[in-house]
């Protein structure tokens, strides 16, 4: 009982102690945290072709012919889209070989084929016709990649929200530290405010690297591709900020 009461005696005196503390020119230094969400309302797609052939010249020439039938589908089917070579490649295909025996010298490789490819960006906002507008280029060339997100006039005109959103938490978390301290907001002085996390978006990923898909020589026209299903879903952006308050 003794060492109950003593305890009880010393927690009562450490709790008057601690509300007695003085708080004045205290700097608080808090974090905040702000988001915006709105639906993505631009489409970022890679388009590629390959071919591998022994005849190098002949490889490039279908993929020459396949890019630009590609590309003459894709502006009919939407006239507004960005369209972009991303890359073109041509390098040699060689058989594989068994690992060398003891003493034995690798004789000069010589390529039994040649791989040619190339890529192409569309970037477009018409989001309602791309399942069309995907579909008819199928036919032709491949999809490698699909993103979606926010075009830059979106984008620029969530900045005053995201900007708004992140300091309203920073205000809301000043008045709970107020509070929590025993103090009124309005002794509390905002000394700094550094937007330390601005523009630090989730970065786009392009993975738009070509794969081989050999074709027969003069192949029959392709049947048309049934159109694909899309959700392009809702974008977040996000902002973070540093303030540092001083109370009276």
């Amino acid at each position: 009982m003794k060492y109950l009461a003593a305890a009880a005696l010393a927690a009562c005196v450490f709790s008057a102690q601690a509300q007695s503390l003085s708080t004045a020119g205290t700097l608080v230094v808090v974090p905040a945290f702000g988001e915006v969400k709105r639906a993505n309302d631009q489409a970022t797609a890679t388009f590629s072709v390959e071919e591998v052939d022994k005849d190098k010249a002949a490889a490039a020439s279908r993929v020459n012919t396949k890019m630009k039938q590609g590309q003459e589908i894709l502006k009919k089917a939407d006239p507004q889209a960005s369209l972009k070579t991303q890359n073109y490649y041509t390098y040699p295909v060689y058989q594989e070989e068994p690992p060398l025996q003891p003493g034995q010298q690798r004789k000069p490789r010589v390529p039994t084929a040649w791989r040619v490819g190339q890529s192409l960006q569309v970037v477009t906002s018409n989001l309602d016709s791309l399942p069309r507008t995907v579909a008819a280029a199928q036919s032709i060339l491949s999809l490698n990649y699909l993103h979606f997100g926010l075009t830059p006039e979106t984008t620029r005109q969530l900045e005053d929200q995201r900007i708004a959103a992140t300091y309203l938490n920073l205000n809301e978390r000043i008045t709970s530290i107020a509070k929590a301290m025993g103090r009124k907001v309005s002794d509390a002085v905002l000394d700094t405010v550094d937007f330390e996390g601005s523009g630090n978006y989730a970065n786009r990923v392009e993975v738009g690297g070509a794969r081989m898909a050999a074709m027969a020589a003069a192949p029959a026209p392709p049947p048309p591709v049934a159109e694909p299903s899309f959700e392009p879903g809702e974008t977040t952006l996000s902002m973070r900020l540093v303030g540092k308050v001083r109370f009276k």
